[in-house]
């Protein structure tokens, strides 16, 4: 199984076009998206592109294959332009026997984990940092931004096959790798 994952797409439509051109390269069976899909919130400044029609209608045009879940900035009215769900606060997957909880980071974060058993994973947006950790307890990813990053500013997404996430670049660069299959 082959999954992609992307945080933080606060309504640029040039790089969710960079966005879905990788996902056409990379063949995902779904593209799991973190919040914060169309609106930039009172602290960030406008991206590059920013067009939220736009993003709501290249968005729709794959709704089939996303799952997502709700950022800080989505709001009941977000759900009314977008054909698939986005209000959920949380989902969570199964993968190499681990649960893997996907949320957005505003509510459930590493400084306040959800229940997590030994060697699951918690995977997050909303920081705009890119991260694939082992603590020990559990493992850490955050997709980093795909239009307003933060730390280094590398704009990314992340992709899971075979038990290793692999962070990459808009380009497809890889730039990390966190394999889950032992610890």
């Amino acid at each position: 199984m082959k999954l992609m994952f992307a945080s933080d797409l606060h309504g640029s439509a040039v790089y969710v076009a960079q966005l879905l051109e990788r996902m056409r390269e990379e063949e995902p069976e779904r593209l799991i998206l973190l919040g914060d899909l169309l609106y930039h919130g009172p602290r960030n400044d406008l991206p590059a592109g920013y067009d939220t029609k736009q993003v709501a209608a290249m968005l729709n045009g794959i709704g089939d294959r996303l799952l997502c879940v709700r950022g800080n900035c989505e709001a009941e009215v977000d759900q009314m332009v977008l054909d698939f769900p986005v209000l959920a606060d949380y989902a969570v997957l199964f993968l190499e026997g681990r649960m893997v909880f996907l949320t957005h980071g505003h509510v459930f974060n590493e400084q306040n984990l959800p229940k997590l058993g030994k060697g699951d994973v918690l995977i997050h947006g909303h920081t705009h940092v890119r991260v694939a950790a082992d603590r020990g307890d559990y493992f850490f990813l955050n997709p980093g931004s795909v239009s307003i990053p933060k730390g280094d500013g590398i704009r990314g997404y992340m992709v899971y096959e075979d038990g290793v996430f692999t962070q990459k670049d808009l380009d497809g660069v890889p730039l990390a790798a966190l394999d889950i299959r032992h610890g």
